[in-house]
Formats: structure tokens, C-alpha cells, sequence
């Protein structure tokens, strides 16, 4: 009688854990959904796509369309920087045709793509255009600097042959009452969530020349980025750390980055 009692009792609990188990699940399957819909990524870049979010048992399925290729990644990146997720299935489609690889529209996309993330330019008031390679800005800069810095973010791309900045610098962008958008980001930079900010960060690397091939892995602490990895030189390690850097969100980055040693040959 007491086998019995003992049987029924142990069934009874291994049910329960069974169902316990299976809620805690589903919390969690409605607690990354909601996260990734609230996250800054989705609501100021992404809110104008079209994005489904599944999550089961943490796996979880994007479908839907968006508007460029980088939103793709982004929102890909964003998933998967959420507590709780094992991975991520991406079936997101772009709307229209992807314009050819190394053409002039497809670097156009790229430009765009690197500047959109970072506080001390301005995506929004520059115009990219493109001719055999050959990148051309116009537009607004609030100074000489942030003409030079989108010159610079430009140069990276990948398949850019030269850049000529027809940027005009405002003598009176600033005023007194007045703050720039990477200040009014510093203000509100609390409020991008840590995913966001993995995500723009991975996304922005893979824009640049210099940091799209590396072997980086990021993690965000409360506006604290941490890269880990492999960098080919210092100069590449100290690139990555300023690229990041300028991110929206970024209060400071930590590079434990590893240099590869080469091997120098001896004629």
C-alpha cells in the first residue's frame, strides 16, 4: 500500500513539475516576443517593417517583410541578444529587388547602412550618391569634424573607390538652446535596452572595411560594450573600439580583443 501511495505521489509531482515547466516555457516564449516588439531597435528602425515574432521554447521564427537588408540583420540581432533566446530562425524578406552586389545603388545602401547607427554623424541630412564607385555626400554638417567623420564612415564600405564630400558646415548649427542629436541620444541613452545596442553595434561592424570580417563577439552591460575576438592588428582592435564607440546608446566599450601574431619571414 505504502509502494503504491509513494508511486502515485512521485507521479504527482513529476506531472506537476511537467506543467510547471511547461509555463515557466511559455513566460518566457511571451516575455522575448514582447521584449523584442518594446525594444528601441524595433520601435525607432524597424517600425515601419512588416515583422512577425514567434518564440517556442526559446527558438525563435522572424517572418514578414522589411525594407532594407540591414533591417534584416538588425532585427536578427536584436532576437538574439534577448535573455532566454537559443536561436533564431530568420525568414524575413526585403520588399523589391536587392540591387546588384558592388553596384552603384548597392553601395549607396551600404553608406547609408554605416552611417545610421552613429551619434556623431547624421544619416538623416546626408545625401549619398553614386558613380562608378565613386560616392558623393551632400547635405548638412553641424561641423567640420562630422563632415570629416561621414567622409570617413564612408571611405569604409566595402567596394567605395574614393568619396567626395560636398557636405556644407553650418556656421550656426549649434546654439546656446540648442543640443545635437548625438547629445539628445547621451540624454535618452538609458532608455536603449542593452539588446538594441549589441545589435547596432554587430550591425554597424559589418558595414565598415576595416571590421566587417572580424571575429567579434559583443555583449552589453548597461550601456557597457564588451568586444571579444580576434583583430589582425592593434590598428584594427583600436578601430573597432572607435567605431563602436560612436554607437547610439554606448556609454563605454571594454576591447579584450586578441591581436593574431603574424609570422614574420626571415630571407
Amino acid at each position: 500500500m505504502k509502494k503504491i501511495i509513494y508511486r502515485a505521489a512521485l507521479i504527482t509531482i513529476v506531472v506537476s513539475l511537467f506543467f510547471i515547466n511547461l509555463s515557466l516555457a511559455a513566460e518566457t516564449d511571451d516575455r522575448i516576443e514582447s521584449t523584442a516588439k518594446q525594444s528601441y531597435a524595433f520601435k525607432t528602425y524597424l517600425k515601419g517593417d512588416d515583422i512577425k515574432i514567434e518564440s517556442k521554447d526559446g527558438v525563435v521564427t522572424l517572418t514578414g517583410t522589411v525594407s532594407e537588408e540591414s533591417n534584416k540583420t538588425l532585427a536578427q540581432e536584436t532576437v538574439a541578444s534577448l535573455p532566454g533566446v537559443a536561436s533564431v530562425d530568420n525568414q524575413l524578406e526585403v520588399k523589391g529587388e536587392a540591387p546588384a552586389a558592388h553596384s552603384d545603388a548597392w553601395l549607396i545602401t551600404k553608406v547609408k547602412s554605416s552611417l545610421l547607427f552613429h551619434r556623431n554623424v547624421s544619416a538623416t541630412k546626408t545625401e549619398v550618391l553614386a558613380e562608378d564607385g565613386i560616392v558623393t555626400l551632400r547635405g548638412e554638417a553641424a561641423s567640420m569634424a562630422q563632415k570629416d567623420l561621414t567622409s570617413e564612415y564612408a571611405k569604409e564600405v566595402e567596394g567605395v573607390k574614393d568619396v567626395n564630400n560636398e557636405m556644407t558646415v553650418l556656421t550656426d548649427a549649434v546654439k546656446p538652446d540648442k543640443k545635437t542629436m548625438g547629445e539628445k541620444m547621451d540624454d535618452i541613452g538609458e532608455s536603449i535596452d542593452d539588446a538594441s545596442i549589441t545589435a547596432m553595434v554587430k550591425t554597424s561592424l559589418l558595414y565598415h572595411r576595416a571590421t566587417s570580417g572580424l571575429k567579434t563577439s559583443v555583449n552589453t552591460k548597461d550601456g557597457v560594450v564588451t568586444l571579444a575576438g580576434k583583430a589582425k592588428d592593434a590598428a584594427e582592435k583600436a578601430l573597432a573600439t572607435k567605431f563602436v564607440s560612436d554607437v547610439y546608446g554606448v556609454k563605454a566599450v571594454v576591447n579584450n580583443m586578441t591581436v593574431e601574431k603574424t609570422v614574420s619571414s626571415n630571407n
